[in-house]
């Protein structure tokens, strides 16, 4: 691993409307500087006189001196596949990155500041200027506010730390390192802004829109996941070559963050986001009662003028959320078409003995029927409130007929106002949310509510 130290002079302190006027540069093989390179360049632009004060560098000295793009192939060798290294670094690295880009080149290497290594490697000082430091570690500086005195001294400094603390400089090269996954477009001090709670987030391009929606409860690792590990595939290509930029709002929880996500991606309809399409056909969950007395459920295709107990999108869905009643109520799974023999043939436990009439059909029928009635009570209008975004804050959620019609963030479940939550409009992916997470929330959490329009899981049967 090789270290390109840098610095450079300026007409100013904006990277976006000033100009290089000089630039030095150090090859760090980690043991010792193998190679050098120094010009002053002419930024086309007039040098402010108090410029000239602090560098001695003055309009005429600049005046023969070559442009930026003339030596620009020399300079990107000299930085190529090298850890990018300058004291505060960012504001050598902000002005060397316009001026490749002015000629597309997107130049964006591992950078190293040798403030934040010297904080590491000697804490303690006042000050970790380059003046200052230099001073403390008694290392000269030739020509203070000129290129390459100022990159020899801080070429020394990092050689001192290096050789002091090696692990301090590979540690954060490592870090740095650890960003390369980001889309190119991707600025990596946004990704240290993004996130670790639980939310929604949104992919935006260059022009700002919303090309992917997608929820998570750690954003920040979601993100990275999506351009991490196996890149080859093809939307993964495509969706990298244009994120820009991300935003986000936080939830507070895993509920809400998927209710938000359908509803925004039914709003937006981003490129990037499988459609959520309804299917053509539903399936049904139904209750009887066999020649014995005992309550048995089917699952079968849903018929217009034969409503189920609960609508599914697929068979698999109805039969996962069969299994999970079977664990939640104690049923048994031959009765609930999960299991085709009885249970004592495949030596289930967990079965009571319905199937082979061992206790009575009174007894098994109430279980059954707490799970019935949990089914009709999600259809009524009830009102669920679970932790929110911070711990003085709650979230209210308004089910009709299963489907999410309002939802708001309050300071208290007293608190709560109907004007001001959000309305939403009603999308039937929203009742299977609740579905999913209904047996994980307390009594004390629900709210049965006035219902005011009709059942919206009735809509499905003009499919």
């Amino acid at each position: 691993m090789e270290f390109a130290v840098v610095d450079i002079e300026t007409t100013g302190g904006n990277s976006k409307f000033g100009g290089i006027t000089e630039i030095a540069i150090l090859i760090h093989d980690g043991t010792e500087i193998k190679d050098t390179f120094q010009t002053l360049l002419n930024p086309q632009q007039r040098i402010p006189d108090y410029i000239t004060g602090l560098t001695g560098i003055d309009n005429a000295m600049v005046q023969d001196a070559p442009l930026f793009e003339e030596v620009a192939e020399q300079i990107w060798e000299m930085l190529a596949d090298r850890v990018f290294v300058a004291h505060q670094v960012n504001f050598d690295f902000s002005f060397i990155r316009e001026a490749f880009s002015a000629l597309d080149k997107d130049f964006s290497p591992s950078k190293l500041c040798t403030v934040r290594l010297s904080r590491k490697a000697f804490p303690g000082l006042r000050s970790y200027g380059l003046g200052r430091i230099c001073e403390h570690l008694r290392i000269p500086i030739e020509a203070r506010h000129r290129a390459m005195g100022d990159a020899k001294a801080t070429a020394i400094l990092f050689d001192q730390v290096i050789k002091k603390q090696p692990e301090v400089v590979y540690e954060l090269v490592k870090g740095k390192k650890a960003l390369q996954f980001l889309p190119p477009n991707f600025p990596s001090h946004r990704f240290e802004q993004i996130p670790t709670e639980c939310g929604v987030y949104y992919m935006l391009d260059s022009n700002s829109r919303v090309v992917y929606v997608g929820k998570a409860i750690n954003i920040q690792e979601r993100f990275r996941s999506h351009f991490s590990g196996d890149s080859a595939l093809v939307q993964k290509q495509a969706l990298k070559a244009i994120v820009a930029d991300l935003k986000w709002e936080l939830t507070g929880s895993e509920f809400m963050a998927l209710l938000l996500e359908t509803l925004e991606i039914k709003r937006i309809w981003p490129k990037f986001n499988a459609a959520i399409k309804r299917p053509s056909q539903l399936w049904g969950l139904y209750s009887y009662q066999d020649g014995s007395g005992f309550t048995r459920f089917q699952i079968a295709k849903v018929r217009k003028n034969n409503p189920p107990l609960e609508f599914f999108f697929n068979q698999e869905e109805a039969r996962l959320f069969l299994k999970d009643a079977v664990d939640n109520y104690q049923l048994c799974s031959k009765l609930t078409g999960i299991r085709s023999v009885p249970c004592a043939t495949v030596q289930d436990d967990r079965c009571e003995g319905a199937c082979r009439s061992a206790i009575s059909p009174g007894s098994y029928n109430s279980k059954a029927q707490s799970f019935i009635e949990n089914i009709q009570a999600s259809k009524k209008g009830i009102q669920i409130c679970i932790p929110g975004r911070t711990p003085d804050e709650v979230a209210v959620c308004v089910f009709e007929g299963g489907i999410l019609k309002y939802y708001g963030y309050f300071e208290s479940e007293e608190s709560v106002d109907f004007s001001q939550m959000k309305a939403v409009p009603s999308h039937p992916e929203t009742a299977y949310i609740l579905r999913q997470f209904l047996p994980k929330f307390s009594t004390e959490q629900i709210k049965i509510i006035a219902q005011t329009v009709s059942p919206s899981y009735e809509l499905p049967l003009g499919f």
